[in-house]
């Protein structure tokens, strides 16, 4: 890890040195100037003059004291209890970093890479995507299709999938920048899959945009062979689709309103991973966890995954209302979906709501509240299951690229099969982190 943060601060170096810091057209920054943003920004009057690159970069490090239990039942495999929780104590996590490159190739034309340099879940480098964005296409000399692309984005490549807000608040790896809190949503909606996004926003507010993808994020050239038990014929891969319609105004000075619906669905996939997408993995550590050869549990550390790996049809609606340093973000999620060896289609829902207070007037400082739940039924059991998070956090931005946080979180698990390691299960404890962002 000592390597990959040489390699943030050498890369910073470089970048300031050779003035490569010109802002990019359309571009989020990732900074204190990117919270609150959700579609990439639209500015038509943005110069361009000739081609830029950006090297960014995230690091964050998290101290964690945490204390759980469970009542699961005694479930011996080659001799060893699997529910049996890992015992933890006081200390730092692995710490996390991610490497962004962006490039305006032309005018309206620019390209996103994000890379890991380090993570939960691998220490080595490795790609999360990249894109190609378009906000003007001058390339095809219309002025038709050149007043069009002033209120239209389009993007393809392999991307974050964008269903739902949430995911722009969300911490993704070493970019903690964006979340007043440690973790994300118990339900936690984020891949990276291969496709293109249209998305309409003109000024007066309303937002429209759909797009198509793979259904995949480890795509495969190899031929399907499993038999779909609810069709008793060979799987298919088939495309997904997502989109959002919606309403974002800044009212006036004092008040921002923004409401959205989005949904996303896949009829048939070969592993679809909307729940279970983050490679970089959660922020809480070893939480209602036991090491099953080498590997964790698959809905543990805090998150739950509802299986939805064949099939899975899924509705979202986020609220956003600021009024001045005061911020409500909601999620209402309703999904169904199954596995590949289910017949019948099982439901999940989630709530969310968070409350910030950013002050003064700087909006350094932020104190902040969560209610997370989540019910779901579970793959091939005739049982429902509850997940309550409740969360507390304060904050500050030290300077515009660099945040500490405190969060204290409880989270209980309700209704789960005695042979389930969350039977019982609950966890409780508080999370310090620091986190940078250029």
């Amino acid at each position: 890890m000592k390597s990959h943060f040489s390699l943030l601060i050498l890369l910073a170096s470089f970048n300031i040195a050779t003035s490569q810091e010109a802002p990019l057209q359309n571009y989020r920054q990732n900074s204190k100037a990117g919270l609150n943003i959700f579609e990439t920004p639209k500015n038509e009057y943005e110069y361009f003059d000739g081609l830029k690159v950006r090297i960014g970069g995230n690091f964050t490090q998290d101290y964690q004291g945490f204390n759980h239990e469970n009542s699961a039942a005694v479930v011996l495999v080659d001799s060893v209890n699997i529910n049996k929780l890992i015992p933890i104590k006081d200390g730092f996590n692995r710490a996390m970093a991610n490497l962004n490159v962006d490039a305006q190739l032309a005018d309206g034309i620019r390209i996103a890479i994000t890379m890991y340099l380090s993570s939960r879940s691998h220490p080595e480098a490795w790609v999360k995507g990249g894109y190609i964005q378009f906000d003007k296409l001058s390339f095809l000399n219309s002025d038709g299709i050149d007043s069009l692309m002033r209120n239209v984005t389009i993007k393809i490549g392999d991307y974050e999938v964008d269903y739902g807000d949430q995911h722009y608040r969300r911490t993704d790896g070493g970019n903690a920048i964006y979340n007043p809190f440690v973790e994300n949503y118990i339900m936690d909606e984020f891949t990276t899959e291969i496709g293109g996004d249209i998305i309409f926003h003109p000024k007066s507010g309303v937002i429209v945009s759909l797009g198509i993808t793979n259904g995949q994020l480890d795509p495969t050239v190899v031929a399907p062979t499993k038999i779909d038990s609810a069709t008793g014929k060979v799987n298919k891969y088939l495309a997904a689709f997502h989109g959002k319609l919606g309403y974002d105004k800044q009212i006036n000075p004092d008040v921002r309103l923004r409401l959205t619906g989005s949904f996303y669905m896949d009829k048939s996939a070969e592993d679809n991973t909307l729940f279970f997408g983050d490679r970089a993995g959660s922020h809480y550590f070893q939480v209602l966890e036991n090491p099953i050869m080498g590997q964790f549990v698959k809905s543990s550390s805090g998150r739950f995954d509802p299986d939805f790996t064949q099939e899975v049809s899924t509705f979202m609606i986020n609220p956003f209302i600021k009024y001045r340093g005061i911020e409500l973000f909601g999620t209402y999620e309703i999904a169904k979906g199954r596995k590949i060896n289910e017949v019948d289609k099982r439901d999940a829902t989630q709530l969310a709501v968070d409350l910030i207070l950013r002050f003064p007037k700087t909006e350094k400082f932020w104190i902040g509240g969560r209610y997370n739940a989540v019910t779901s039924d579970l793959p091939l059991v005739p049982q429902e299951v509850t997940i309550n998070r409740v969360a507390g956090s304060l904050g500050w931005f030290i300077t515009d690229n660099i945040m500490a946080k405190a969060e204290y979180v409880s989270q209980v698990y309700n209704d789960f099969p005695v042979t389930d390691i969350r039977s019982g299960g609950k966890f409780s404890g508080f999370m310090i982190e620091a986190s940078v962002g250029f």
